[in-house]
């Protein structure tokens, strides 16, 4: 096999190259409540689960001198709702990508209904299937990029996903980000036994 070696810059760009080569990955649809009270809502798939004990997951939203809403209401309140993407409202997710103005919240202008959150202020997303609201835990600024890391302080999970209390995954059909305009539904599944 013949390969082609280089700095990532050579590949296109860092950010092509790792965003292709590092797939599918898991969309973190954030959502947040800025200091005046406007809801916001953003799709962020440099998103992942990073530790159980505390149960702790992580989204980095890129560029960290002129943040965008979603970091600085993170930054200004220290809260925030990641909602599982599933095949279901990935069309909303998408819309949510949108750039607006500050003042005006991704619910109100794609109509998307808002849940009350339980121990944080942030809404979740009505119709998510899974919904963890989070505390912020750690703040790492990473190059150019933040890394925005938060304890999970409550879960929201729909009972039609759950099978004896847990996530079933046959039930779960989560949507994956692929480079581009491009995605991966779970539903192509295989298992593949662990070696002992």
């Amino acid at each position: 096999m013949a390969t082609r070696d280089g700095s990532p810059d050579e590949f296109g760009s860092a950010y092509r190259l790792l965003s292709t080569a590092i797939t599918p990955r898991p969309i973190g649809w954030i959502s947040t409540t800025s200091t005046d009270g406007v809801d916001n809502l953003a799709p962020y798939s440099f998103c992942n689960v990073v530790a159980v004990d505390p149960p702790v997951v992580m989204f980095a939203p890129v560029g960290r001198d002129d943040l965008k809403n979603t970091p600085q209401n993170v930054a200004d309140t220290e809260e925030f709702v990641l909602n599982t993407v599933t095949h279901d409202i990935v069309e909303a997710m998408n819309a949510t990508s949108a750039t607006l103005p500050h003042e005006e919240s991704e619910f109100d202008h794609i109509g998307i209904d808002r849940a009350e959150s339980v121990v944080v202020d942030p809404p979740r997303v009505a119709a998510a299937t899974v919904a963890l609201e989070c505390e912020l835990y750690d703040w790492i600024e990473v190059g150019g990029s933040v890394l925005i890391l938060g304890e999970v302080v409550h879960a929201h999970v729909d009972e039609a996903v759950l099978t004896d209390d847990k996530i079933d995954i046959d039930d779960l059909d989560t949507v994956g980000r692929l480079a581009g305009s491009y995605y991966a539904s779970t539903r192509d599944r295989f298992s593949l036994d662990r070696p002992r």
